[in-house]
């Protein structure tokens, strides 16, 4: 019989990036029915009010921030607010990214020639340099107490390239075709490195941090995208926005005390093709 405590975050606080967005509403509800509190940094109130409504409606005890994560200035602040209330936390999840939709007709700003220098500039802040805030911040609080877990969200294009060729399906002649921006698959790649530096900074405190590696999503492509991708993944489905939960909690327990600097791959087997 598998011992349920190990997978117990009883009294542990996780913080969570990007908590009002798709994913990340996930991660806290998994937060939560662990027993774990999770602390919700989001930049937009309006995605923090639907992701605590959800968390009230399942009697999740939370904190939830509002949090330019852009901005060193405040992730400071809001980090010494949460070791303030609840001590050190046991938990980061590095969510937050920059992934505009796809699917849709371009105009042709996402191409490689056109991209904005801005936009790369703010990509990169978002979802790699928020990450290494954050790691400072709630790892050294993690360090002072003994230990901890820092998941890095990042992704199956951190491990391959993107299939250009799926964007272009169903765009009429003529017309700029989409792509995925260059930002993203850098900014996840980058993740990955990321990963393997923290898991040995902190050494031999178990300070952890694994990369949680998802795939693609069901219900926020169009169909033509959608058929595209299905037809790229060996279980030939996209995920169910819960179905990460199980390794995130994984991630965070006691039941991954000896993993660290790795990448959890649940990508429907896309990458193994």
């Amino acid at each position: 019989m598998v011992n349920q405590s190990l997978f117990d975050l009883t009294d542990r606080a996780v913080v969570i990036t990007g908590a009002g967005g798709l994913l990340g509403k996930e991660h806290a509800i998994a937060v939560g029915r662990a027993g774990g509190t999770p602390v919700l940094l989001d930049v937009s109130p309006e995605a923090l009010t639907a992701a605590t409504q959800r968390l009230g409606a399942e009697g999740v005890s939370h904190l939830a921030l509002e949090v330019d994560l852009t901005s060193e200035a405040q992730i400071a602040a809001a980090a010494s607010k949460i070791k303030h209330q609840f001590g050190a936390v046991w938990g980061l999840v590095n969510n937050v990214a920059s992934n505009p939709p796809m699917g849709a007709a371009a105009k042709g700003f996402d191409r490689l020639e056109a991209f904005p220098l801005t936009q790369w500039d703010h990509d990169l802040r978002l979802g790699l340099t928020s990450a290494f805030l954050c790691a400072r911040q709630f790892g050294e609080q993690m360090a002072s107490s003994g230990g901890g877990s820092i998941i890095n969200v990042a992704s199956d294009l951190a491990l391959i390239s993107p299939d250009q060729r799926m964007y272009a399906v169903g765009i009429p002649e003529g017309v700029p075709s989409p792509v995925k921006p260059v930002s993203y698959s850098v900014v996840k790649s980058a993740l990955l490195g990321l990963t393997r530096y923290l898991a040995t900074y902190w050494s031999p405190i178990p300070v952890r941090c694994n990369a949680l590696v998802p795939g693609s999503v069901g219900g926020t492509q169009g169909p033509d995208l959608t058929r595209e991708l299905t037809s790229r993944i060996p279980l030939a489905r996209l995920a169910e926005t819960d179905e990460y939960q199980g390794a995130l909690v994984f991630l965070l327990s006691d039941a991954s005390a000896y993993m660290t600097g790795s990448n959890l791959v649940m990508d429907g087997g896309r990458t193994a093709w």
